[in-house]
């Protein structure tokens, strides 16, 4: 069996210098390998502590039972703040709840009904795209992130990634996504609040300029609202949706800022876990298989319906999620004084949730690094499932689009197995670092080849024979 690539852990031991070194290349391989089997750590430093939390009922206990004593670090939006300014993923407290009480409306399960059919023209494109590559080998991870900003831009302006000032923005993006880890530095290394923080030029250049990007298109959006001729879409519900308790929308800096969030959640992560998914399934291709023939019922269902019968691409894209988990760390800060397990945690302390490593755990997880989408109907898979599979974190601050994603990811999945078949390159395996999300040091290379096509040498193609 071949088992899916991940990063060789550091020594337990190394020099906080060396460990810096190693979290600024990649905050994957800087982690030691004790913390696949460990209930908690703790990160000692002449100037600072941090707290690894893997124990489920600790995990639980941060993320649901009680958020707010557990709000998101300040640090956490040092890298991102120049994109996200004070966007929802990066507040707390009152404007987090007013926001969120404006966001949420838009991504009710009545509402994924009526993106479905954008969620479905973008992964038909994507089919229409790869059938003119077919045959060669293919940079994945580009033609994920593609599909996934092409869902983005339909389902929110009801505009196609061809789109000029779209076409814009995914350019300007993939500039900055390898250009800042979403965990950074700082949110596990609390630097005081004086010391400034630099970013990179071109960093701030490809913010700036995607903000800019985006404010074209919601002063654009904003100026239809008010003539009564917007599409009924996810930013026109959104920016006519007001705060119950207060009466008062999203001005246009504000509704950058989610658009933004929007984009990198939406984008990133999605195109992040179909690239892996992809991947995986090279590994298998016994799964493709199975996947291509459940994704026939795509042939006769083209709404919304077809979804309840695509459990084995929601199983196989669940596994993607749980290797490789799109979001590696969560960092929280303790807002009082606690204790966990022998442990007293200060106040101000950063408390990390690590779904790449809870997601792994040897203490939880049968065999946890092998890929095994009929996990998930095992008691183990059942039980781990509640309790350590946090892709989209968890509680009061679960992802607004979880849903959506759980939708746009396995629809996209079946579409491509139902055209295509994907190959492992021989000595071109892709080793998982985090940037923006989890991806592929160097990409992501499969040779794609048409499903309907006959074998090389062949007069017919063979029947595919049905994994038992």
């Amino acid at each position: 069996m071949t088992r899916p690539p991940k990063p060789e852990a550091r020594p337990d031991r190394v020099s906080l210098w060396r460990y810096a070194r190693l979290f600024r290349a990649d905050i994957l391989s800087a982690q030691p390998a004790r913390l696949y089997r460990a209930w908690m750590a703790e990160f000692r430093t002449p100037f600072f502590r941090s707290y690894l939390v893997n124990q489920p009922d600790l995990v639980k206990a941060v993320l649901k039972d009680r958020p707010e004593d557990f709000p998101k670090s300040d640090r956490i939006g040092e890298g991102l703040r120049p994109l996200l300014g004070r966007s929802v993923f990066v507040t707390n407290g009152e404007t987090w709840e007013r926001q969120r009480r404006i966001i949420d409306p838009a991504f009710e399960s009545g509402r994924l009904k009526e993106s479905f059919p954008a969620m479905r023209e973008a992964a038909a494109a994507a089919v229409a795209r790869l059938a003119a590559r077919a045959g060669g080998v293919v940079e994945i991870e580009a033609e994920t992130s593609h599909v996934a900003a092409d869902v983005i831009f339909r389902t929110l302006f009801s505009i196609p990634i061809e789109h000029a000032v779209a076409r814009a923005v995914f350019d300007r993006f993939r500039d900055y996504q390898r250009s800042q880890p979403i965990v950074n530095l700082a949110a596990l290394v609390p630097l005081p609040r004086w010391m400034p923080r630099f970013f990179r030029r071109d960093t701030r250049r490809a913010a700036r300029e995607i903000r800019a990007l985006i404010t074209r298109l919601t002063a654009a959006r904003r100026a239809e609202i008010e003539a009564g001729r917007a599409p009924d879409d996810l930013a026109t519900k959104i920016m006519t949706t007001t705060d119950p308790d207060t009466g008062e929308g999203f001005g246009t800096e504000e509704m950058v800022d989610q658009v933004a969030i929007f984009f990198l959640a939406g984008h990133e992560t999605s195109a992040s876990a179909l690239a892996w998914a992809l991947y995986l399934l090279a590994l298998h291709p016994e799964w493709q298989d199975r996947l291509a023939e459940e994704a026939r019922a795509m042939d006769e269902d083209r709404d919304f319906s077809v979804m309840a019968r695509l459990r084995l691409s929601r199983d196989v894209f669940r596994e993607a999620l749980r290797l490789y988990p799109p979001v590696p760390m969560m960092v929280r800060e303790a807002a009082c004084p606690v204790r966990f397990r022998d442990r007293d945690i200060a106040q101000g302390s950063q408390v990390v949730l690590s779904p790449w490593h809870l997601h792994r755990h040897e203490r939880l997880w049968d065999r946890p690094d092998d890929f095994d989408p009929g996990r998930w109907h095992t008691e183990n898979g059942r039980r781990c499932g509640r309790e350590a599979f946090i892709p989209f974190s968890a509680g009061p601050r679960v992802c607004t689009g979880a849903g959506f994603a759980m939708v746009e990811g396995p629809l996209i999945l079946s579409m491509l197995l139902r055209h295509f078949r994907f190959e492992r390159v021989a000595g071109d395996d892709p080793v998982p670092v985090a940037h923006l999300t989890v991806r592929a040091r160097d990409g992501i290379r499969l040779r794609v080849t048409d499903r309907d096509a006959p074998a090389p040498g062949a007069a017919t193609a063979a029947p595919s024979a049905k994994p038992r």
